[in-house]
């Protein structure tokens, strides 16, 4: 457990907050692409770091992200009027572009030459992966981007659920580097079977393992940390064990082992202290790989059905999480539809910030604490001048990723050579252990 102090160095992100700030050397996605698809569309509210923006596609398609209050008296530009290169506001009419230029002043005398003395605070943007990236980092020290381990070319299908939570940034990723939980809480939905690598049916996500106490084992990194969670498989348990390796990309990304079809990410943008943008991301090739729509409905993280219009989840805990006793009588574990809304009940109902002053952890928790202690460690260096953590020469390499397989015991899961799940790559350990390699970093 953590003491208060070291909860909140971990937890709090807005304005001078360490941990804020060392993120903001991070590219951060701050919305969907598809929420900004057609230029002159509705501007967006997008949130990140205590800090509000507007995301608009002009009329030659450039996207923006723009302080959302305007330069003149501070009115929100989510309201302004999308139009021939810029995004006006109600107001009193100034209009910027996608820069921060102000266009024009149409309240004040062209004489007073104060159209060319504002600019207002514009982000550099890349869109790429399904998601506009901003930088909220020094501007004087924008790096290039790189694409992220789940988007490493152009040519890989993404397929992306968004959920807004309100619920610190933290408690949300450490549900996803926590591979004990999926034996109880996802029980009714990855369901134990006589098969020789996890497999998706389209309904169901098979394991091939009854386990529900995995032995841990973690492998630090500089771009954060892999882990491993051992399970006895169903076939052949004196000899192999099931693997499932989780990779944690600092600060605030996850690769997720995959299935037999596809990979699977997720992304915690923390939008301000409380509240979380969840990412939720199916990866790899489009013949494997389930379409968005399809994803969203396999999740139950649809717009209009699960979520309203902001990608606010329907289910919360005044009406819990539409939680079905009946089919818990019948036997299904949670009664709660679709796994991503499981572990969402969970991370709301521990509060806006969980206190971890009071738990009680235990071997199971391994990567709980070592995502604890590296990233409090992280602040740290970071404050005492060092690079943020994951950045620079520190990212991770394109050759590290998450994975799933039975493996001999006389093999040390950190030297087994994974590799994504892609047409023609291998998805069992038959197929992986002619070779191996140890990955660092």
């Amino acid at each position: 457990m953590l003491n208060h102090q070291e909860n909140e160095l971990l937890c709090r992100v807005e304005g001078d907050a360490p941990m804020g700030q060392l993120m903001r050397r991070h590219w951060t996605p701050i919305c969907l692409i598809e929420e900004v698809r057609d230029p002159d569309s509705a501007p967006v509210k997008a949130r990140a770091f205590g800090e509000d923006v507007v995301v608009f596609r002009d009329t030659d398609g450039r996207v923006g992200v723009l302080e959302e209050s305007c330069p003149h008296r501070r009115a929100s530009l989510v309201y302004g009027r999308n139009e021939d290169g810029g995004l006006r506001c109600l107001y009193h009419g100034w209009k910027m572009d996608v820069e921060g230029n102000v266009l024009e002043m149409v309240s004040e005398p062209a004489a007073s030459g104060m159209v060319d003395k504002v600019k207002h605070k514009a982000y550099p943007v890349k869109e790429w992966g399904g998601m506009v990236w901003a930088w909220f980092g020094p501007a004087d020290a924008v790096p290039e981007f790189t694409p992220p381990p789940w988007a490493p070319t152009a040519d890989v299908r993404v397929s992306i659920a968004k959920a807004i939570l309100p619920c610190n940034w933290a408690q949300v990723l450490e549900g996803a580097i926590d591979s004990a939980h999926s034996s109880s809480l996802h029980s009714s939905d990855m369901v134990p079977a006589r098969v020789d690598s996890a497999g998706d049916t389209g309904q169901l996500w098979l394991r091939p393992s009854t386990d529900k106490a995995p032995r841990m084992q973690v492998q630090q990194a500089a771009y954060g940390f892999r882990y491993a969670a051992l399970r006895r498989p169903i076939k052949d348990a004196s000899t192999h064990d099931y693997v499932r390796s989780t990779v944690f990309v600092a600060p605030y990304s996850v690769l997720i082992p995959p299935n037999n079809l596809y990979n699977v990410a997720n992304v915690n943008v923390p939008m301000d202290d409380t509240t979380t943008a969840f990412y939720f991301i199916a990866w790899g090739e489009p013949g494997q790989t389930p379409e968005t729509e399809t994803w969203r409905k396999f999740l139950r993280q649809t717009v209009g059905i699960d979520l309203d219009e902001y990608y606010r989840p329907l289910r919360n805990h005044d009406n819990r999480f539409w939680q079905d006793r009946q089919a818990m009588k019948a036997g299904n574990f949670t009664g709660i539809t679709g796994f991503p809304n499981q572990d969402v009940a969970m991370w709301v109902t521990m509060g806006p910030i969980a206190d971890r002053t009071h738990e009680r952890l235990g071997a199971s928790d391994l990567a709980i604490v070592e995502f604890r202690k590296q990233m409090l460690q992280a602040v740290d260096s970071f404050q005492k001048g060092a690079t943020a953590i994951g950045t620079a020469e520190n990212a991770i390499s394109r050759s590290i990723c998450s994975f799933q397989a039975i493996v001999p015991k006389t093999i040390d899961w950190r030297e087994f050579q994974a590799r994504p799940v892609l047409a023609g790559g291998a998805d069992n350990a038959e197929e992986l252990e002619p070779s191996y390699s140890v990955n660092t970093n």
